[in-house]
């Protein structure tokens, strides 16, 4: 909506334009009527819209045509005031005022234009017979008033319907010559009814109406209002209404109802509650949110966003197989653009035996896109009706969580970020392909059946860490000749080096890789030794896979195989390296190992006051807890990372 209005005047010499302005301010027609009246500014607050107006006077004794075409290019709302009792003036509207807006203007403008009739206190009879022809040839036309300077009839309506023009104009809603809603606006009205109906059948029945109306307008409807709008409804349409609920069709005739008894407001209210800008557009405030990243910062959905996604993914799964088909996923996406996910989606997540994809799939792609793209998670939200179904935000970045910048993480040796980013790299022909596919559960049969369809470089879905779900997503990368990582390709949690355990040649590219972007790197790296049902061979590098790890301190070669299910541990592996990575040598601690800390020192809070003999009982009964509590934790992370999957 705009924040301001200017309503300019134009009209015939003495058909009263300066005593309309004049009668408005003062409340009086004037005695004495100067040439032209100064532009006038009325306050927000005592007018109806609450925004400020602008009252712009012209005068063809003061001003040239020059300075009248400047005017119409930066009014809002032109208003052309003729005399009701002049059929000259009335002949002036066609001949001259219209053409020349249009020609200022251009023939595709958006301007509004009102007719006012004034000195309607002369004569008794009306001139609409004459102007009701002007407003059918001319759709810029929005209305027309008559009104009388002298008995100030009228004078607030005109410039009410002035400023409501502009706030609530008609043209993008309606077409008078068709006396239908125009296809931008039945569109629009579609989307939103969709997002409405909250249990997906097709009709709004009495709470989700009641819902719309509060939701909308900020007041309950009464039972019998409901009835009564239904009724109304029924009796112009049949087909309005139906298992006692208002239908698609009912509620685009309420919104044409609305708009053709001059209630323009009504519909354009319920627009604008859904981001509607006056060119039936989502404005981009409403669609990106301002949302500070800090460096160092990731995006995440929170509760909220997943709580939302669920409940839009139980709407449209209709059958209740917990698995959206092509047509549920397409129904889906009715109220966005396009469906944002490609062909591609079935082989980045998890799927359902028929290859439709889960709920754990569907919001796995939707914690993939928040990680890597949140302006288009931001917009698809919005396109889904997020703040209205959860009404008690304002945006949808209460769907968003911003971690904390990992060096923070890595300074307190605890992180409690829940989705880890995973670059795969290695020489082509090595598995990576599969190792992606692995992670969602699938064999080699299964990929290659999904393989012919479409190809992914990710995969994304759940693992276990310490007995918490976190979110990997796993980044297949083909360096090339060129063996050079981007700043991109460097900014991730954890990086996994493949080679062909039965190719000689591959080993050496994970080794350069290594040493060449990683070696004096915070991100943590794992090995991975593929194809382990092959015979292995010796590599053709000076150092061996496992000596290698040993002298750069990695844990040692992890064994994949190609056959049958991926071992889901090296998965888990992977995710724990990003969650605990290693600093300087130090391994960040598990929570269990700080709670434990934590309780060693509360448990001895005044040490210094104690005598020697028993300073040192405690010092040793300290040692000998932190002993057991570190060989404990130390087996756990042993046989969570160190131990090579056979």
């Amino acid at each position: 909506m705009r924040r301001d209005v200017r309503i300019l005047l134009v009209g015939e010499p003495g058909v009263g334009k300066t005593s309309l302005i004049l009668s408005l301010v003062s409340e009086e027609f004037p005695e004495e009527v100067p040439a032209k009246a100064e532009e006038i500014t009325i306050p927000a607050d005592v007018t109806p819209e609450k925004v400020p107006t602008h009252i712009v006077d012209y005068s063809a004794q003061e001003q040239d045509e020059e300075a009248l075409e400047e005017e119409i290019q930066r009014c809002h709302v032109v208003c052309v005031v003729y005399s009701v009792d002049e059929h000259d003036s009335i002949t002036q509207i066609t001949d001259k005022w219209l053409p020349l807006i249009n020609k200022t203007l251009g023939p595709d403008h958006q301007i509004p234009v009102i007719l006012v009739g004034n000195k309607c206190d002369i004569m008794d009879a009306t001139s609409m017979e004459s102007i009701i022809p002007i407003m059918n040839e001319f759709a810029e036309v929005e209305t027309c008033v008559e009104c009388s300077a002298k008995t100030l009839k009228n004078i607030s309506e005109l410039f009410y319907y002035a400023q409501k023009a502009v706030l609530h104009p008609t043209g993008p809603l309606y077409s008078a010559e068709d006396k239908e809603l125009k296809p931008g606006c039945t569109k629009a009205l579609s989307r939103i009814f969709a997002i409405c109906d909250l249990d997906n059948d097709g009709v709004l029945n009495d709470q989700e109406l009641n819902l719309f109306q509060k939701r909308c307008f900020n007041v309950p409807l009464q039972q019998q209002a409901l009835e009564d709008v239904k009724a109304v409804v029924k009796k112009n349409i049949s087909e309005g209404v139906s298992a006692d609920g208002l239908t698609q069709v009912g509620f685009l005739f309420l919104h044409t109802l609305f708009i053709q008894r001059g209630r323009h407001e009504t519909t354009w209210t319920v627009l604008r509650k859904f981001g509607y800008d006056d060119n039936l557009e989502l404005t981009c405030d409403y669609l990106y949110p301002k949302l500070h990243i800090g460096l160092g910062c990731s995006t995440e959905l929170s509760h909220l966003g997943y709580q939302f996604l669920t409940i839009l993914f139980e709407k449209y799964d209709k059958d209740k197989d917990n698995a959206l088909s092509p047509t549920e996923l397409e129904n889906l996406f009715s109220t966005c653009p396009l469906n944002p996910w490609g062909p591609d989606v079935n082989m980045t997540v998890a799927t359902n035996e028929k290859n439709w994809i889960s709920l754990q799939g569907y919001l796995a792609q939707w914690t993939l896109t928040t990680l890597l793209d949140l302006p288009r998670t931001l917009e698809n939200l919005a396109y889904l009706g997020y703040r209205y179904v959860m009404a008690e935000h304002e945006t949808q970045l209460s769907a968003i969580h911003v971690t904390r910048d990992k060096t923070v993480d890595r300074d307190k040796r605890q992180t409690s970020r829940n989705v880890f980013f995973c670059n795969v790299i290695g020489p082509r022909g090595v598995g990576k392909s599969a190792f992606l596919q692995g992670l969602l559960g699938r064999d080699m049969e299964a990929q290659r059946d999904l393989s012919r369809e479409c190809h992914s470089k990710f995969a994304v879905n759940t693992i276990q860490v310490y007995g918490q779900d976190k979110y990997l997503l796993l980044h297949e990368i083909d360096v090339g000749i060129s063996d050079r990582l981007s700043e991109d390709d460097l900014q991730c949690d954890v990086a996994c080096l493949i080679y062909d355990i039965s190719d000689p040649r591959t080993f050496e590219y994970c080794a350069r890789m290594y040493k060449r972007h990683f070696v004096r790197s915070t991100v943590p790296c794992l090995l991975v030794a593929s194809k382990s049902d092959l015979h292995p061979v010796r590599q053709d590098h000076e150092v061996q896979p496992a000596q290698f790890c040993i002298d750069n301190k990695l844990p040692p070669p992890q064994t994949l195989s190609v056959v049958g299910r991926a071992n889901r541990d090296i998965y888990t592996k992977l995710a724990t390296l990003a969650a605990y990575p290693i600093v300087k040598g130090v391994h960040i601690l598990h929570p269990a190992a700080v709670w434990i800390k934590a309780k060693l020192r509360d448990s001895f809070p005044h040490r210094h006051l104690c005598g020697m003999q028993t300073r040192k009982k405690n010092i040793w009964i300290t040692v000998s807890v932190c002993a057991a509590a570190a060989a404990v934790l130390g087996i756990i992370f042993y046989k969570v990372v160190r131990t090579p999957i056979r």
